[in-house]
């Protein structure tokens, strides 16, 4: 061969692998918005109402530890159970130098937010926000400070979370300086954090009570079962662009009263219409059974509803996991009734063809030597219903992560 087609060759091989380079690059460039960080919305109780100083006309940081991490990021807000509009001023975003101990923040890192170009934004009672799209680069499990400053806004009638397990800090005025800070053990207005990512990426959102919520974690240490499901699909190759959505709300039920909106009633914003999902893990109904009147009856209304989830969740091409109920005797739920519909909910579980997978969560906690109760070394506060932090880490550890490598559904 001669030098000059030598060179043309070794010029189309050289054109072709960056052709081949720039198309790897292209396929990897974010495209669609995946949620990182969320929370289960509702009316805060009023013993759960921000401290004083209150929030109108004042500055709150809030911590958050995401779990996927990315370059490109937006806030969602909400007002939806308040019967007050909620004037926002403005609010920075910083990474946050811990979980949830410490008001710090790397100064460095800090972004201010804009609504259509605009530093704040009212929303009007029952309104959601979302934020215009900031550069705002980080990790996966970055721990993020969301600095929200307050005009007119409501500290009886307000929209959050309560079960954050994480500190908030409360200061006078439009401020950054949070030294003298009031500390509340609860989240207000934020809904949550989204991040540009690949068509590789997707979440998992959680249905979920006081179990998933974290009752019995240790607060500031992100120690809650779906934080340790996070940390293992970050670690794992296969699935290290997983995200994790926890909508859990302590108190609450599938079927009717309860502390938040019955799952019924908030499914589909919490699991169906979240960025990005491709799962779901249903994992919500021993409130019901331990309050229910007739638990057999429960459990096949509960049936009814998962099935009614799974169809539609199925219809959008996402993948439904169930959750076994974990065990409570010699809680004050126990009874034989009650516990005969724990064990119909559970079996419906194991030997469904709707599902398309089981969590067996009940395995998880339960004591070999008493399997209707919970082992001894997972208690929290000896209720016999809460897991502790140990027990936690026994659930997040039992899931199987292949279950979030199967492509979903088309």
């Amino acid at each position: 061969m001669s030098m000059s087609n030598q060179l043309k060759k070794m010029a189309t091989a050289g054109a072709l692998s960056v052709l081949l380079a720039t198309a790897s690059c292209t396929q990897a460039e974010p495209t669609q918005w995946v949620g990182t960080w969320g929370t289960a919305r509702q009316l805060v109780e009023p013993h759960n109402n921000p401290p004083a100083p209150g929030l109108g006309g004042n500055s709150i940081r809030q911590i958050v530890q995401v779990s996927i991490g990315g370059e490109e990021v937006r806030l969602r807000l909400t007002n939806e159970f308040s019967t007050d509009s909620t004037e926002i001023q403005a609010i920075e975003l910083s990474h946050a130098t811990t979980s949830g101990s410490s008001y710090e923040v790397d100064e460095a890192t800090t972004v201010s937010l804009t609504f259509d170009g605009q530093p704040g934004i009212t929303m009007a009672p029952g309104g959601t926000a979302t934020s215009d799209a900031v550069k705002f680069p980080m990790g996966p499990r970055q721990n993020v400070a969301i600095t929200i400053h307050y005009g007119q806004a409501s500290s009886t009638s307000v929209t959050g979370h309560p079960g954050s397990r994480t500190t908030s800090y409360l200061a006078e005025g439009n401020t950054t300086d949070f030294t003298q800070a009031v500390r509340t053990d609860h989240w207000y207005t934020i809904l949550g954090l989204d991040v540009k990512a690949g068509p590789d990426a997707g979440a998992i959102a959680i249905l979920g009570n006081s179990i998933t919520d974290g009752r019995g974690s240790t607060t500031n240490q992100q120690n809650r079962w779906p934080d340790v499901l996070s940390r293992r699909l970050l670690a794992n190759e296969a699935t290290q662009n997983v995200a994790v959505l926890n909508m859990g709300i302590g108190g609450n039920c599938m079927l009717g009263s309860g502390l938040g909106p019955a799952g019924k009633d908030r499914y589909t914003h919490d699991l169906l219409e979240q960025p990005g999902v491709k799962w779901i893990i249903l994992f919500e109904a021993v409130n019901d059974l331990g309050w229910a009147r007739d638990a057999m009856w429960s459990a096949n209304a509960i049936i009814d509803l998962y099935t009614k989830i799974i169809n539609e969740a199925h219809a959008k091409g996402i993948r439904v996991l169930g959750g076994t109920i974990t065990p409570f005797k010699n809680n004050g739920y126990y009874t034989e009734d009650h516990e005969a519909g724990r064990q119909h909910l559970n079996q419906w579980m194991r030997t469904t063809p709707l599902l398309d997978g089981v969590i067996e969560m009940e395995h998880a906690v339960r004591d070999p030597q008493d399997t209707l109760s919970m082992h001894p070394d997972f208690l929290f506060e000896n209720d016999y219903l809460h897991p502790n932090a140990k027990g936690y880490e026994a659930m997040g550890n039992i899931v199987d992560l292949s279950l979030f490598t199967t492509p979903t559904q088309q």
